[in-house]
């Protein structure tokens, strides 16, 4: 049964609350206040849907009250009351947050009954679009993974290939490389996109653990098993399911997961019936399996039989072209998410971005940039602003920006005009050899002649 919107009617005059109490209590969960204060304090106490007040009330008026209300963390719907109407008090009552505006003097409970219903399905598609664009920006499609370097374009031109078919895909890859990010995209790419993505990550569970979250379990099939439990293969039906470090599962589940890709079938712990499953299978793993299989630890024919394709993610410090852009792009998430005014990095912060070595890849990056956003006192990150293993000069990485002479000699440059200096640079350290230089920045040679023109650089 769907539960009644909650209602906390606010009137100085019994009769008029007890009325409207009676009135809409058969639709909404009805509760009543008699001024600001006590309805603040329920506000603070509970979450409402709407909140329905008289503009005239002891002490604090309606208005004041509805400010107060729309300052919350869950903002209830709010209607102001009041039998003094005019034009000027409802743009007024409108400027400070009220959501609509009835008149008692002329006020019929029909037609409040329907601006209440109107107003609380307004908030509903006003969440679900809410929920729907924060699904869309977590989407991880392509369009939301950075990259210009020869290395990602050729993971963007694979993925777009691979998506829709019902291949098994292997992503290969340092830690932080992105591993999730390209899975969650070839999901979204794919004719299951509609359908669920399950993720479960390998080394976290207990091998006991792990074959009943995969296959699931019977009541009773162990200790502890209670009751019967769906695992992963079932809720992915229909979708996909992504297993991370699978490097990390021992012999008897590398057993039951080569039986199901050759045969799409399984069985749940402690029961005989065997199970089918629509799901399409992406695995993901920071180890060298290939030397797994040497040693013995990991099965060869499961080995294959996961390596229909293979998607290499390069690690960060051999595409230091794609800093710039990764650290934009996280500038403004960060920013935005902590309502700060922050737009550009100074050259110096970028130098330092840009001669790490990123042993972590781009989630390091992704958490000094953020690191970055929150201590920035002005608008722009310096180098002080980043994290101490930055900031401290451990370096070693991409740029090779460690000789005597400094990559960039302003400190006021942009992302594209530190982007411009990081080509000027690599030319220069290889004496004009174009090839070389976009090898250097990792950049592929037709986007880098791209970049010469967009920067005039011919000539260099």
């Amino acid at each position: 049964m769907t539960e009644k919107p909650t209602l906390l009617i606010v009137d100085d005059e019994k009769p008029t609350r007890d009325g409207l109490r009676a009135a809409l209590e058969d639709r909404y969960d009805v509760y009543v206040a008699e001024d600001a204060k006590a309805a603040m304090e329920l506000l603070e106490r509970e979450n409402f849907d709407v909140l329905l007040t008289d503009f005239r009330l002891p002490g604090e008026d309606g208005m004041k009250l509805i400010s107060r209300a729309k300052s919350l963390a869950r903002p209830p719907i709010c209607i102001l009351m009041t039998a003094y109407g005019s034009e000027e008090l409802a743009v007024d009552a409108m400027k400070r947050g009220a959501d609509d505006y009835v008149s008692k003097g002329r006020l019929q409970i029909d037609e409040l009954e329907m601006r209440i219903a109107r107003a609380v399905r307004r908030q509903g598609l006003e969440t679900e679009n809410v929920s729907l664009r924060r699904q869309l920006d977590h989407k991880f499609g392509l369009e939301n993974i950075v990259g210009e370097s020869p290395a990602m374009k050729e993971t963007f031109e694979i993925v777009q290939q691979v998506a829709p078919s019902r291949a098994t895909v292997l992503l290969t890859g340092e830690s932080g490389t992105g591993k999730e990010l390209i899975a969650r995209a070839i999901h979204q790419l794919s004719p299951r996109a509609r359908q669920p993505l399950v993720i479960v990550h390998c080394a976290a569970l207990a091998p006991t653990l792990l074959e009943s979250e995969l296959f699931g379990h019977e009541k009773g099939a162990f200790t502890g098993a209670h009751e019967r439990r769906i695992g992963r293969f079932e809720q992915a039906q229909g979708g996909t399911l992504f297993l991370d470090e699978i490097g990390e599962i021992d012999a008897t589940l590398q057993v039951k997961l080569l039986r199901f890709l050759g045969e799409r079938t399984f069985e749940r712990v402690g029961s005989n019936k065997t199970l089918t499953a629509d799901v399409r299978l992406i695995t993901a793993t920071n180890k060298n399996l290939e030397e797994r299989v040497k040693a013995g630890s990991f099965r060869e024919d499961l080995f294959f039989r996961l390596r229909v394709v293979e998607i290499h993610l390069p690690p960060l410090r051999t595409r230091p072209g794609d800093i710039p852009l990764l650290a934009q792009r996280f500038l403004r998430e960060f920013a935005r998410e902590n309502n700060k005014v922050v737009n550009e990095f100074t050259a110096d912060a970028l130098e330092r971005l840009m001669s790490y070595a990123w042993p972590g890849n781009v989630r390091e990056l992704r958490t000094a940039i953020e690191h970055a956003v929150v201590l920035c006192r002005g608008e722009k990150i310096s180098a002080r602003d980043l994290p101490r293993q930055i900031c401290a000069g451990e370096r070693g990485g991409p740029a090779g920006a460690t000789g005597a002479a400094p990559l960039f000699a302003r400190n006021d440059l942009t992302v594209k005009e530190a982007e411009k200096q990081l080509i000027i640079h690599a030319l220069k350290e290889t004496n004009g050899n174009r090839t070389l230089a976009a090898k250097k920045v990792g950049m592929s040679r037709r986007t880098f002649h791209r970049k010469l023109h967009t920067y005039h650089l011919e000539g260099f």
